[in-house]
């Protein structure tokens, strides 16, 4: 975990030098739990217009919040 929030960070994982994301399908009854996911931004500031639905292309790692919930807390920690 990161020593600074205490939460996991995460990137995509790229499949090639070109960045292309690797891709798998993933069924239902193998999901536990939904994530939120934080993007970490750094020092550079987010663009005012920049729309919710391009999150995961407009960061290149994100925080795993715990903190959504009592059991997303029980989980990741």
């Amino acid at each position: 975990p990161c020593p600074n929030t205490g939460m996991w960070m995460v990137e995509p994982e790229c499949s090639n030098d070109e960045g292309e994301p690797t891709l798998s399908v993933i069924h239902l009854d193998c999901i536990m739990r939904p994530a939120h996911l934080i993007g970490i931004y750094g020092t550079t500031p987010i663009p005012k217009d920049l729309h919710y639905s391009d999150s995961l292309s407009a960061f290149s790692a994100f925080y795993i919040n715990k903190f959504s919930d009592y059991h997303a807390y029980g989980l990741a920690f």
